[in-house]
């Protein structure tokens, strides 16, 4: 026992090959051989023999590594000798890292602006406060010194980058997390196609084995292919008819079934017959082993709280937990004699006849799958799965297995609204068809009933169609081909992944709402849902093979049609044949409008030079972190390579259209959006002075209230704090002190403030400032409008004629059509600004006129405290003793 190691592998998921290496001795299994170390990394054998020593292990090529000595920290500074990282060394540089360390504060703004989605709540997920990132640091930093000064060190940044706990998925999502109340319709549910094949569709093998497998695998829609078996038991057989598949026992399936259902999973299984048998005596021993052996877990009466009536909804996952639901055709009336006696009066080792729709007086018009086929190659109607007869009557005893997944033959998406316990199967093309005529319908259909997806019968080698084109439409039960590891199927096992494994995942909200429509072809955002701007740069790969070749990283995203781009990026090839610790550090792939993140995926796959696959990840958009992340690859399985990984720094953000970028931050920077529009106001300032005018400060007490300023940096009210003092002349500001030395009575600033005359006026100016800028606001919007729709076009325009107009047209056109906007948006703030000066200098002669004539005697000392309060707008000078000053009209004449 403790000098054997056992090795199992598989070329499928029924093929498993065990290989056992056994010592013949126990001290000699605790002992690693170096010259196999060296051999592990055989491309640069010097360089692994170097990196031994560094750790001070033995390298020779007959000396051993004792197993105690070769401990995790040691195995980590060996691939650290092995495998130097450059490029970690600058990403910690770039936060601030001095003499090999980093402050608490720094590590926590790495953290916060690096590392956090920013598409978080900042309430519900708040961001790390130093005394958090102190707690993270302890479990990396094993430097006690270092850790009570509050540093981290290169080597426990690098181990905190190639966490679990820095990973490209939080925990969370891997976990059951999403709702499971909601009817059964509202999920996506792993489904299976012909569960029994192992190989091909005309001469694989059949086996028991694969439904134990493809349960435990998280699958919770198995179809079982039955025909009547031959034997003089007379017992029924699962096979793919009028084809070389070979047979198994129904009830050895029913067995595998009963022993795998919720090893996985404890949510409901559907098993999907498609029921061939002719004999009563065969359906009636399926009704009874299906009874028998699955016992309690059987779901045979419908729930209370669910009726099989026209209108209600069908049960929730968590409540049908632990229940096994058998979709077969079902039999609405007692079936006739004529029926009965075609069943029982057949011999067991005669051929199956097809059965007659005609003589079906006893069963409503149900489907199957050949009744949707259009592939009709040979001249003779074949079903969609192969097989060319259509399925046999239920009996009484298998009708009554049959309550919430009644297959029912489609004929329109108006037709099936009544009952949500119909369902019907389409085979790809049908589907496709639908998908493509009626793509809105397809998703409202499937908000209420079930959809089963199944490949079309051309695919006799068990290849799979893509599954994303029918998640986009909302159909549930995307039947797949198991026993074929495809691209297709591979999407198929990273859907299911997570929610715990569960077989189930739920829709987007807009694919469950009776009051929301979705069109899958949509360019547009969907209603309720933000899009997501995503840019993934590859830095550098890890151990990606052991072979001396160059190896290449290409990304690529799935999703709605709009959002797929199928190699969008190819890396170069990595140089001196380093397939170890190849580094590429490109430009970034930016994928700048993802528009439904919750359908889509982000997949990283890496090559050989040659083509050879060597791993990959797919990643859903709506779940990655950001940041600097370890992407550990996979192989087709969607089974872990342990060491294999990319190393990429990834945004992602919620998408903002380039005509709003500057609304966006201003608001996310709000501080420097202002400064900026001050500095702004300050340097138009020097162009609105006239001949003679200066600038003068005017210094505001702490106590003064101030307006909120609007969109130009102005006080929505024409009050005294909120003015912009305008300059004077030194020669008014003469009169003004000559002036006060009167002995004319004065009225003090409280007092002009308190007549009517001047809170009238300042009422009337303050809505005619307003309305102004209401006006400014609406011209500005209607020129973003204008501007947004031709870059719609524009871009549209491009996209549809794509042969004729390459990426860099496309891009300086819609280039210039950014910089014509914002020239011309340039061109009205400056208008809108000179307009609103206008304004305001009027606002303020018509109330020192209004002031002055107002107060009567004490002219003069209301004229100074009105420039105290308001200053004169331009040069004119103001003269003491009773002297003249410029007539009002004639000022704004020559303001005009």
């Amino acid at each position: 026992e403790n000098r054997m190691v056992t090795v199992v592998t598989a070329s499928d998921l029924v093929n498993v090959n065990q290989l056992n290496f056994i010592a013949s001795q126990e001290d000699e299994a605790k002992v690693l051989s170096s010259a196999r170390i060296v051999r592990l990394f055989s491309s640069d054998r010097k360089k692994v023999e170097n990196a031994l020593e560094n750790c001070r292990l033995p390298y020779g090529r007959g000396d051993g590594i004792k197993l105690e000595d070769f401990t995790l920290e040691v195995y980590k500074s060996f691939l650290e000798s092995l495998c130097p990282r450059p490029e970690l060394s600058n990403i910690f540089k770039l936060q601030g890292g001095k003499d090999g360390a980093l402050s608490v504060d720094q590590m926590t703004e790495f953290i916060n602006n690096k590392q956090r989605d920013p598409r978080l709540n900042e309430i519900l997920y708040p961001p790390l406060r130093p005394a958090q990132t102190h707690t993270v640091m302890e479990r990396y930093q094993h430097d006690q010194a270092q850790l009570k000064q509050g540093m981290i060190s290169v080597q426990a940044f690098s181990s905190y980058l190639s966490s679990d706990e820095n990973g490209v998925i939080p925990p969370e999502k891997l976990d059951q997390s999403e709702d499971m109340s909601f009817p059964l319709s509202h999920y996506f549910i792993k489904s299976s196609h012909n569960t029994y094949l192992t190989a091909g569709q005309l001469a694989g093998s059949s086996s028991v084995e694969m439904y134990r497998q493809v349960l435990l695998a998280g699958c919770r829609c198995v179809e079982l292919d039955v025909w009547k078996g031959r034997t003089a038991e007379e017992e029924p057989v699962i096979t793919h008819g009028f084809t070389m598949t070979s047979e198994i026992s129904f009830k050895e399936v029913i067995e595998a079934i009963a022993e795998c259902a919720f090893k996985t999973s404890p949510f409901p299984v559907i098993l999907s017959f498609e029921n061939h048998v002719d004999s009563l005596k065969q359906q009636a021993k399926m009704a009874e082993y299906c009874r028998s052996i699955f016992g309690d877990a059987l779901l045979i009466d419908p729930l209370d709280k669910y009726p099989l009536e026209s209108g209600v909804p069908l049960p929730s996952p968590q409540e049908l937990m632990g229940k096994i639901v058998i979709k077969n055709k079902k039999s609405h009336k007692p079936s006739n004699n004529t029926d009965t006696k075609r069943l029982t009066d057949q011999p067991a080792n005669q051929s199956n006849d097809p059965v007659s729709p005609s003589n079906n007086t006893g069963e409503m018009e149900a489907e199957s799958e050949e009744d949707d086929d259009d592939d009709d190659d040979d001249g003779k109607k074949v079903s969609g799965d192969g097989s060319a007869e259509r399925e046999a009557v239920a009996t009484e005893e298998m009708s009554t297995l049959v309550n919430y997944v009644q297959p029912t033959k489609f004929n329109s998406f108006e037709a099936s609204k009544t009952r949500c316990y119909h369902m019907s199967s389409f085979v790809e093309t049908k589907a496709l068809e639908h998908l493509t005529k009626s793509p809105v319908e397809f998703v409202e259909y499937n908000k209420s009933q079930l959809s089963r997806i199944y490949p079309k019968g051309t695919r006799v080698d068990s290849s799979n169609f893509m599954p994303q084109l029918f998640w986009n439409a909302g159909c549930q039960l995307v039947a797949l081909n198991y026993q074929t590891i495809d691209l297709s199927m591979q999407l198929n096992l990273f859907m299911f992944e997570y929610n715990g494994r569960s077989g189930y995942r739920l829709k987007p909200e807009f694919m469950r709402r009776p009051d929301k429509h979705f069109d899958p072809f949509t360019e547009n955002t969907v209603d309720g849902i933000v899009a997501n701007m995503l840019s993934v740069k590859v830095i550098s790969g890890q151990f990606l093979t052991e072979r001396r070749v160059g190896v290449y990283v290409e990304v690529e995203m799935f999703g709605l049609p709009v959002d797929t781009r199928r190699k969008a990026l190819k890396t170069k090839t990595s140089q001196n044949n380093n397939a170890i610790n190849p580094v590429w550090d490109e430009e970034p792939i930016i994928f700048k409008k993802v528009i439904l993140p919750t359908l889509a995926s982000l997949r990283i796959a890496a090559f050989e030079e040659g083509g050879k696959f060597i791993g990959h990840r797919i990643i859903p958009v709506s779940a990655i972190r950001p940041g600097y992340r370890y992407i550990g690859l996979r192989n087709e399985k969607n089974q872990s390579l342990i060491l294999p990984a990319v190393f990429v720094y990834i945004e992602v953000k919620d998408y903002v259209p380039d005509t709003f970028a500057d609304v966006i931050e201003a608001l996310s920077n709000p501080i420097r959006y202002v400064n900026l529009l001050e500095q702004r106001s300050k340097q138009l300032a020097a162009l609105t002075l006239e001949d003679g005018e200066e600038e003068t400060q005017t210094e505001v007490g702490p106590n003064d209230l101030k307006s909120a300023p609007l969109e130009n940096g102005l006080s929505p009210a024409p009050g005294p704090a909120g003015h912009t003092p305008i300059a004077t002349t030194p020669k008014a500001s003469a009169a003004n002190q000559q002036t006060a030395t009167t002995d004319v009575p004065v009225c003090t600033i409280e007092s002009l403030q308190q007549t009517k005359v001047y809170q009238k006026e300042q009422r009337r100016q303050f809505k005619e400032l307003k309305e102004l800028v209401r006006r400014h606001q609406k011209k500005t919007s209607e020129l973003l409008r204008e501007f947004n729709n031709k870059y719609k076009k524009t871009a549209r325009q491009c996209s549809k004629s794509r042969g004729s107009c390459s990426d860099s047209e496309k891009d300086e056109r819609l280039q210039q059509l950014r910089d014509e906007q914002q020239q011309q948006l340039l061109a009205l703030r400056q208008e809108q600004y000179y307009s609103q000066k206008y304004l305001q200098r009027e606002h303020i002669k018509t109330v020192k006129l209004t002031v002055t004539f107002d107060t009567g005697s004490s002219k003069v000392n209301s004229v100074l405290k009105c420039d105290f309060l308001f200053p004169p707008a331009d040069g004119a000078t103001q003269q003491s003793g009773g002297g003249e000053s410029q007539h009002p009209d004639e000022e704004a004449q020559r303001h005009l």
